[in-house]
């Protein structure tokens, strides 16, 4: 089955817990429709760089899956009629990449940039 990756901003206004409940909400839609929710990650309320319906901050999420096409377009449709979402974004890839995301690293373990001059 094709990987895909997804991230998803829900209103600021909902508790941790119930922006948690939201991953495993659209999990289980996913299960539902023969797909598979291989890792999740709660990246916590960010600071958007432009409002979005009157948010200036917003629940990030992080889904890998591993699920086919009907069951992902299944999952971003109610995700785009669930009032508490704001924003969805779907990348297919190639392959999952190992550990943590680039979100959930400390400045330390990230890979070193090039030195300024």
């Amino acid at each position: 089955m094709p990987l895909y990756e997804h991230v998803f901003i829900s209103r600021q206004d909902l508790s941790g817990a119930q922006a948690e409940g939201l991953i495993e909400h659209f999990g289980t839609i996913l299960s539902d429709n023969g797909g598979k929710l291989v890792e999740q990650e709660y990246w916590g309320v960010k600071t958007m760089a432009y409002k979005i319906n009157k948010n200036r901050k917003g629940h990030y999420a992080f889904l890998r899956t591993d699920a086919p096409a009907p069951a992902v377009q299944e999952m971003e449709r109610l995700m785009r009629l669930h009032e508490d979402v704001m924003r969805v974004l779907t990348i297919k890839v190639d392959e999952h990449a190992e550990g943590p995301s680039v979100q959930m690293q400390k400045r330390d373990e990230r890979s070193e940039r090039r030195e300024r001059r």
